[in-house]
C-alpha cells in the first residue's frame, strides 16, 4: 500500500513540476526569446495567439495599442472578488485598449456559467493547458500586465486590480 502512494505521489509531482505538459499536446519549453519577454516592467511582450470563447484565434502582440491582460480562474475569489471592476474597465475602455482576461486551465463550460451568472461581457480567452501563464510566468491569480502601444510592459500586479487602479496606469502611458 505504502508503494503504491509513493507511486501516486511521484505521478503527481511529474505533473506539478512539469506545467506546460498535456496528453493531448506533449510539452511546451519556453523558447529563449520568450524567456526574455513577458516577464516584468521593461520587457517586450511577447506575441501570441489564443483561443476565445467563441473559438477564434486571436492574435496578440501587435503595436500601435495598448493591451490589458488579466490572468484569472473562475475558483480564484481574488478573481471573483475584482471582476466587477475589471469588467466596468473593459467595457468602458474596449476603443482605447485591447482588454482580456486569460483564464487559466479550466472547462469552457465553468468560464460560460461563471460569465454568464454574472452577466459579465468582458473579453476572454482561453489558456486550456496553461501555456500563456507559463510565457509570462504567472505564479499567482489574479496577474494584470499592462502593455503600452510599443508593446512594452508597463504595470505587473499580482493580486486584485481596480478600475481606477487601471485608468491611472493607461493615462500615464
Amino acid at each position: 500500500m505504502n508503494k503504491a502512494f509513493f507511486l501516486m505521489g511521484l505521478v503527481v509531482l511529474t505533473f506539478v513540476f512539469c506545467p506546460g505538459y498535456s496528453h493531448e499536446e506533449g510539452f511546451y519549453p519556453i523558447s529563449k526569446a520568450e524567456a526574455e519577454t513577458g516577464t516584468s516592467v521593461g520587457q517586450e511582450m511577447p506575441a501570441f495567439t489564443a483561443i476565445s470563447l467563441e473559438g477564434e484565434h486571436v492574435k496578440l502582440g501587435e503595436t500601435g495599442v495598448p493591451y490589458v491582460l488579466n490572468f484569472w480562474a473562475t475558483w480564484c475569489p481574488p478573481c471573483r472578488a475584482e471582476f466587477p471592476e475589471i469588467n466596468a474597465f473593459a467595457n468602458e475602455h474596449g476603443a482605447d485598449v485591447h482588454f482580456y482576461a486569460i483564464n487559466i486551465e479550466e472547462p469552457i463550460d465553468t468560464i460560460r456559467v461563471f460569465l454568464g451568472k454574472n452577466e459579465y461581457s468582458l473579453p476572454v480567452l482561453l489558456d486550456p493547458i496553461g501555456r500563456i501563464a507559463q510565457i509570462f510566468r504567472i505564479r499567482a491569480v489574479p496577474t494584470t500586465i499592462v502593455v503600452d502601444s510599443q508593446g512594452i510592459i508597463q504595470y505587473r500586479k499580482s493580486g486584485g486590480a481596480t478600475k481606477d487602479e487601471l485608468e491611472k496606469v493607461l493615462n500615464s502611458l
